[in-house]
C-alpha cells in the first residue's frame, strides 16, 4: 500500500514540476495555484506513504524481535534505515521546507527551482535501481540515535536544499554576461550533475536485471565514463562537455523569465541566508554531534576519519564559513550564493557521491 502512495505522490511532483515551469513561461496566477495544490496534494500522499512504511517496518521489526518494547520498536522501525527510505524522506523535507518557504514569502516563483531538485532525487531512485524492500535492521543501526541522527540530517539537507534554489536563482538574475566567474561556476556544476545522472540512467538501461539489484558502486557509470570501450569513454566526455556548454550558453535565458516574476535578487539572498540558517543548527546537532555519539555506541569511537564522517566535516565548514562571512564580513551577493552552491555540491556528495566512488562505514548506497 504505501509503494501505492508512494507512486501517487511521485506522479504529483513531476506534474507540479511541470506545472511550475508553465507559471515561469505563461505568468498566470491561477497556474501557480495550480502547481502549489499539486504539490500540496503529493505532500499529503508522501506523508500517508511514509507513515504506511513506518506502519509495515514496525510489523517486520516486531516479527523478528518480538520480545522488543513498544517504544524501542517505533524508533528501530522508523523509515530512515537505508538509502531508498532516506531519498524518500529527504524529498518529503525538501518539499515541506519548500511549502513553508512559499507561505512565508508569499510567492510560488521558487517552485520552479526547488521541485526540479525533488523530481531529479526521485528519478534517481529508479536510475540507480536501489532495493525498496524492507529489510532486517543492521547491527550499526540498531540504536535510538539512529532516529535523531538521520532526522536532524535530512531536515538540514532540506533546508540546504532550499538554499541552492535560491542562490541558483539569484546568481541567474544578477548575471550580466556568460562569462562572469560566478555564472560559469553555477552553470558547469548544474550541467555535471545533470550528467552524472543521465550517465546513471544509461548505467541502468544497460544493466541486466540481476545486476541492478545489485551494489551502485560497482557499476556506477561503467556504462559511459567509466566504460571498458575506449570510444565509449571519450564519446561519453565529449558528449558531457557539449552539454555543459549548452547549459551555460542557454542557463543565461532564464534571467529575462525571472525578471518577469516578482521575484527580487534581495529576497533570493534573504530566502538563501535564512534557508542555511535554519539548517546548518540541525545539521550540527543531528548530523555532527548525533553522529559522533552514536558512531562511538556502534563502533566504539566518536571519530575515525570515515568518507561520510569527513566529507560531512567539510560540508560543516562550508556552511559555517557562508554564516561567518556574511555575519561578521557582511558578505551579500553574487559570493554568498557561489558559497551556498558550493555547500550543497558538498550536501550531495556527502550523501551520495561517498557512497558510490568511495567506501567507508555507512551502509546507505550499498544496500
Amino acid at each position: 500500500m504505501s509503494s501505492t502512495f508512494f507512486g501517487i505522490s511521485t506522479g504529483l511532483y513531476f506534474i507540479a514540476m511541470a506545472v511550475y515551469f508553465s507559471y515561469v513561461g505563461f505568468r498566470k496566477p491561477g497556474i501557480a495555484v495550480a502547481a502549489s495544490g499539486i504539490t500540496m496534494l503529493g505532500f499529503l500522499s508522501q506523508t500517508i506513504a511514509l507513515a504506511l512504511r513506518w506502519r509495515d517496518s514496525f510489523n517486520f521489526w516486531t516479527g523478528g524481535v518480538p520480545d522488543s518494547g513498544t517504544i524501542e520498536s517505533v524508533l528501530r522501525s522508523a523509515p530512515l534505515r537505508n538509502l531508498y527510505e532516506s531519498l524518500i524522506f529527504f524529498v518529503w523535507a525538501l518539499i515541506a521546507m519548500h511549502l513553508l518557504t512559499e507561505f512565508k514569502y508569499k510567492n510560488r516563483s521558487l517552485g520552479a527551482f526547488v521541485l526540479p531538485v525533488a523530481a531529479l532525487a526521485l528519478a534517481f531512485i529508479d536510475v540507480s535501481g536501489m532495493s525498496t524492500e524492507i529489510e532486517p535492521l543492521v547491527p550499526a543501526l540498531q540504536s535510538n540515535w539512529l532516529l535523531f541522527h538521520v532526522f536532524l540530517s535530512f531536515i538540514g539537507y532540506a533546508a540546504f536544499g532550499v538554499s541552492f534554489g535560491a542562490a541558483t536563482a539569484y546568481l541567474i538574475m544578477i548575471t550580466d554576461s556568460r562569462n562572469e566567474i560566478p555564472y560559469i561556476f553555477g552553470s558547469v556544476v548544474i550541467g555535471i550533475f545533470l550528467v552524472v545522472l543521465i550517465a546513471m540512467g544509461i548505467d541502468y538501461v544497460n544493466l541486466s536485471s540481476v545486476q541492478r539489484g545489485q551494489m551502485l558502486q560497482s557499476y556506477f557509470l561503467t556504462a559511459t565514463f567509466k566504460s571498458t570501450s575506449g570510444f565509449m569513454m571519450a564519446l561519453s566526455w565529449v558528449v558531457g562537455t557539449i552539454f555543459i556548454a549548452a547549459v551555460w550558453r542557454f542557463g543565461l535565458g532564464l534571467k529575462k523569465v525571472l525578471g518577469g516574476l516578482d521575484l527580487s535578487v534581495n529576497m533570493l539572498d534573504d530566502m538563501t541566508y535564512k534557508s542555511i540558517a535554519v539548517g546548518f543548527p540541525l545539521f550540527t546537532i543531528g548530523g555532527v554531534i548525533m553522529g559522533a555519539i552514536w558512531a562511538n555506541s556502534a563502533w566504539g569511537t566518536y571519530w575515525s576519519w570515515d568518507p561520510k564522517e569527513t566529507w560531512s566535516l567539510i560540508t560543516w565548514f562550508v556552511y559555517a564559513v557562508y554564516l561567518h562571512a556574511r555575519l561578521v564580513a557582511g558578505w551579500r551577493g553574487k559570493k554568498a550564493a557561489v558559497l551556498a552552491i558550493i555547500g550543497f555540491v558538498a550536501v550531495i556528495f556527502t550523501y551520495l557521491g561517498v557512497n558510490l566512488v568511495l567506501s567507508g562505514l555507512h551502509s546507505y548506497g550499498s544496500s
